[in-house]
């Protein structure tokens, strides 16, 4: 040390052996009323690999074992969250903070798509930016008791993964890669930032690893061989499953339904990801409540299983609600289901209330169910004749009573109209 030394070493450009270097500590302080147990991050090292899919899958799968779930979608400019799950309603705030958005069974989600204002508005924003918005979804979002909290990453090593190893007290990561030979590369980049980083990597999951064809049942490896286990090996990492190209995956994720596509491709994952929570915590078995909270989210789970139902479903519909008197409705929403997944909709205008028309028209469109709050005797009389299955007492969102009714969980109550006397509005 000089003896001209005075301890600022800020302003000094000497190289001495007793420097001080100034450390930052560059920790986000999560809101005051917010509470999250583990924190999961899901990175590659490159866009287009199913990132945002295993993301939903994984928090969904969690949901239904009875852990409180969460995600935080840093993936600020290509948000894909939202849509996955059906989302439509904004975030909203208090003074306290944001309240992110909850989804059918109860996962709160934020992402900057539940913020602006038209979903399809582009994100122009530098990297500061967005990396300050993606810690303001810890900093300012109210995190009420979460178990697990998904955090989908941005592709690459940018602004954005930096801002959140550094902000956010990550326990550890899944890294998501593709069959190709890229491989190699994709893992490597996302190791080396990991191990910079001081952040477990829990292991590797392999997207579009295979196709299995629906008749013979034999696995065709389209996108070629997997190299995952070689690169899984050489830097002594697990690999946590092998996820197919599944057409019903695209229809779930287009549909707003991922969290009610039920397969066991992660439930390995999800039995690791419970294990090291409970090592961490040398805590015990999961509890009572968290069973009947898995049985409880399981009535709104649509099963997928070969030999399903292949359907047509109308729902009577009003304001995309049930509409308690099938005949007086203002449209028909209509939902196509193979093997018990709802694959489209449509909503088809009610055509009139002629004495007899409606079952016919219906049954015309090749419709199999027909969803109401209630029905005329008559009219269901006729749906009987024309051996279309009338389920009544369905009340909520026209989607969801569709997926209940898939699920087993929607039972008919035997509501039948006697308001108004409106026969010839009901069919009869």
């Amino acid at each position: 040390m000089s003896e001209k030394c005075n301890e600022n070493c800020g302003s000094c450009s000497d190289d001495c052996d007793e420097r001080k270097e100034e450390k930052f500590d560059f920790a986000a302080k999560l809101n005051e009323q917010s509470s999250v147990k583990k924190v999961i991050g899901i990175v590659s090292g490159k866009g287009g690999v199913g990132k945002s899919l295993v993301t939903s899958m994984l928090a969904a799968a969690m949901n239904r074992r009875g852990h409180a779930t969460a995600i935080l979608d840093a993936d600020i400019t290509g948000p894909s969250i939202p849509k996955a799950f059906g989302l439509k309603e904004k975030a909203k705030g208090s003074e306290d903070g944001i309240f992110p958005v909850v989804t059918q069974n109860g996962i709160r989600i934020m992402s900057i798509n539940l913020l602006l204002e038209n979903e399809s508005d582009p994100v122009l924003w530098r990297g500061p930016i967005l990396a300050s918005t993606v810690k303001q979804f810890w900093t300012d979002v109210i995190w009420s008791d979460v178990d697990f909290m998904f955090i989908d990453m941005p592709p690459g090593t940018g602004d954005v993964a930096l801002t959140v190893f550094q902000s956010i007290p990550v326990d550890g990561i899944i890294i998501v890669t593709s069959p190709q030979e890229l491989v190699s590369m994709i893992v490597s980049k996302a190791v080396n930032m990991a191990n910079m980083m001081n952040i477990p990597i829990i292991g590797l999951i392999e997207n579009m690893s295979y196709f299995e064809c629906p008749d013979c049942g034999k696995q065709h490896r389209i996108f070629g061989d997997s190299h995952v286990d070689a690169v899984a090996q050489k830097y002594h990492l697990n690999v946590l499953a092998h996820l197919p190209v599944d057409p019903r995956i695209a229809a779930a994720c287009d549909e707003g339904l991922i969290e009610l596509f039920t397969v066991d491709w992660l439930d390995s994952v999800a039995e690791k990801l419970e294990d090291n929570a409970v090592n961490q915590a040398g805590a015990s078995a999961a509890t009572d409540d968290k069973s009947q909270a898995r049985q409880n989210n399981r009535q709104n789970e649509i099963p997928v299983k070969d030999g399903g139902k292949n359907m047509k479903i109308a729902v009577a519909s009003e304001n995309e609600k049930v509409c308690e008197h099938f005949g007086h409705c203002e449209s028909f929403a209509i939902f196509d289901t193979e093997k018990d997944l709802i694959v489209k909709s449509e909503s088809i205008p009610n055509p009139g209330h002629k004495p007899g028309f409606l079952p016919v028209f219906l049954h015309d469109m090749g419709v199999n169910v027909i969803i109401a709050g209630g029905m005329g005797g008559g009219a269901i009389e006729i749906f009987d004749e024309k051996g279309i299955e009338v389920v009544t007492g369905a009340r909520g969102d026209v989607k969801a009573a569709a997926a209940a009714y898939l699920s087993g969980s929607l039972v008919s109550s035997g509501s039948v109209c006697h308001e108004h006397q409106h026969h010839d509005e009901c069919g009869e």
